[in-house]
């Protein structure tokens, strides 16, 4: 296979042999019940952590309201941070406080303000910039390719670039009509030996060349 397995931990070897030990595929080293990742997707870290959704998604506990879902195939450079809902402090009352933290008496005045915190969503085949911030129910669409340390929320439509704080669509990547094509056909859910088959086309931007794999 041109790619590795998806159940390896190092998907990635240099010429050598050596493992590149800064490199996970993410549903290897990831085990958190927040947390779905798809097939293929991985992240890297100059200083690789051990436990990996601590590092990517630090205010995600076990049980939280909220999910994170990454997509298959997606790209996530140094730095990330996903910030999930649960991150943020109530603003309804006159304080931001978290009072409830350290009184539990108080913490019914607090779940009552906490409603339909979102999941925060990132599509198939995204690629994540180093340093970027995906902030909370930000849901990125296929494709889409964020910029070098960009503050994400709200919806990206798919195939767009963005960057900035707040990051802002730059441009799409493809025309409307290749963008609607390529959602039509969604590769990454095909079988591992149709994408090998496919790769020269993948690798390329001829859609005629992909539809006809």
């Amino acid at each position: 296979m041109p790619f590795p397995n998806p159940a390896l931990r190092h998907p990635m070897r240099f010429a050598d042999g050596s493992e590149n030990l800064s490199m996970v595929h993410l549903a290897a080293v990831i085990d958190h019940p927040n947390i779905t990742v798809g097939r293929h997707a991985y992240a890297n870290d100059f200083d690789p952590p051990e436990d990996w959704a601590a590092r990517l998604a630090p205010y995600l506990y076990p049980g939280a309201p909220e999910r994170l879902l990454i997509g298959a195939f997606c790209q996530i450079a140094h730095g990330v941070r996903f910030i999930t809902a649960s991150a943020n402090h109530l603003m309804g009352g006159f304080s931001t406080y978290p009072f409830a933290v350290f009184d539990p008496a108080t913490l019914p005045l607090m779940l009552g303000q906490v409603k339909g915190l979102p999941d925060t969503v990132i599509g198939p085949d995204v690629w994540i910039g180093h340093g970027a911030l995906i902030l909370p129910g930000a849901r990125l669409g296929a494709g889409v390719i964020v910029g070098a340390g960009a503050v994400v929320g709200g919806e990206v439509p798919p195939y767009a670039i963005v960057a900035g704080n707040p990051a802002r669509v730059i441009r799409y990547r493809f025309a409307p009509d290749v963008v609607e094509r390529l959602l039509a056909l969604a590769w990454w859910d095909w079988s591992a030996h149709r994408i090998e088959a496919a790769l020269p086309a993948l690798m390329t931007d001829d859609i005629d060349a992909l539809e006809r794999c």
